[in-house]
């Protein structure tokens, strides 16, 4: 196991899975799937997201970081979260900016900083592109997200962000840390595909599966 600042490295990657060698993750929602045939899911409701870059499976032990780094103030992680992200994107088309999850004032407030912003700031150095901490924002403060079904997801995010960007003809990645059911990195993208985006691609350190 490969360790960087003293943290493990090795978690389990999302397009190795021994128990279904033929299943790979789809390329808009990163959930795999035999063969790589689109999932029922997108089918029904397409993502606002072109594509998606997930680079670990949510599992242990990146979930027990991601949690330490959200909620104990770790923010030492996000360096290696970010390290993680570029290593994966060296091989993907490049973007023009990347804009990071907004959280609301209020839960920014009770935190005090948000992860995905703490991420980019991390990242757009080491790919040499832009980023945006305050271009997009989040307009209303919804209830949490967690024990909600994905309808409720979708209601719960409707509107819920505002764009105060001219993207027009821009490809725009938008970054966040874990994407579970995808619903709030795909209200976002349709916010920032208003704001004239040409597409949207969304980077996650993790994935559930």
């Amino acid at each position: 196991m490969r360790r960087a600042g003293g943290r493990p490295t090795a978690v389990r990657p999302l397009r190795r899975r021994p128990a279904a060698p033929a299943r790979r993750p789809l390329p808009q929602c990163a959930l795999p799937s035999p063969g790589g045939a689109v999932c029922g899911a997108c089918l029904k409701h397409p993502p606002a997201f072109d594509r998606t870059v997930a680079v670990h499976a949510y599992g242990f032990p990146l979930d027990a970081l991601v949690r330490h780094c959200k909620y104990a103030g770790a923010l030492d992680l996000t360096d290696w979260f970010a390290a993680s992200l570029a290593e994966a994107l060296a091989a993907q088309p490049r973007v023009d900016l990347i804009l990071p999850m907004p959280l609301h004032e209020a839960r920014l407030a009770e935190r005090g900083f948000n992860q995905a912003v703490e991420i980019a700031r991390r990242l757009a150095p080491r790919l040499g592109i832009p980023w945006s901490p305050q271009g997009c924002r989040r307009f209303r403060d919804t209830p949490p997200q967690a024990g909600l079904d994905l309808k409720a997801r979708r209601r719960n995010l409707r509107d819920a962000f505002r764009c105060d960007l001219d993207l027009t003809g821009k490809h725009v990645a938008v970054l966040d840390d874990v994407m579970t059911s995808g619903a709030s990195l795909d209200e976002l993208a349709k916010t920032i595909r208003a704001a004239g985006a040409a597409s949207v691609t969304a980077w996650v350190v993790a994935r559930t599966l």
